[in-house]
């Protein structure tokens, strides 16, 4: 991938990442407190995950990305900033490390790590929804 590639991945995961800080305060303010916290939970990572998806497909001429490695990669891109992001702002708070890991044991509705599926294989559905794989 081209360093004009990875700063345009950049920016998409940026632009995710503002989508998931206002689905996290939507979720809160009135998804659990309408529907309970296990509802909230799956209805906020079911919908984070469709905007991923659709952020993606929007951006993938933009992002000019030329086969599947480099679709792979870019979602692996994301998947590894999304890490980095998560586990460092959780540290910086003051969060032990075990509340953190809470998020990925699909318990109490928690669907985190399937959200961070579909992070790492936003791209390539993507393409394949757009019939360019």
């Amino acid at each position: 991938m081209t360093l004009v590639v990875h700063g345009k991945a950049f920016s998409v995961w940026v632009a995710i990442l503002g989508l998931a800080i206002a689905n996290g305060i939507f979720r809160e303010v009135f998804l659990t407190r309408n529907f309970g916290e296990a509802a909230g939970l799956v209805g906020s990572g079911v919908l984070l995950s469709c905007l991923i998806v659709f952020v993606t497909y929007l951006s993938l001429p933009w992002l000019g990305v030329l086969g599947g490695s480099q679709l792979i990669g870019i979602g692996l891109m994301w998947l590894v900033l999304t890490l980095v992001f998560e586990f460092s702002f959780g540290l910086a708070q003051g969060k032990p490390l075990s509340v953190l890991l809470e998020a990925y044991s699909f318990e109490g509705g928690n669907i985190w790590p399937l959200v961070l599926l579909v992070t790492a294989l936003a791209p390539w559905l993507a393409a394949k929804v757009r019939g360019w794989l």
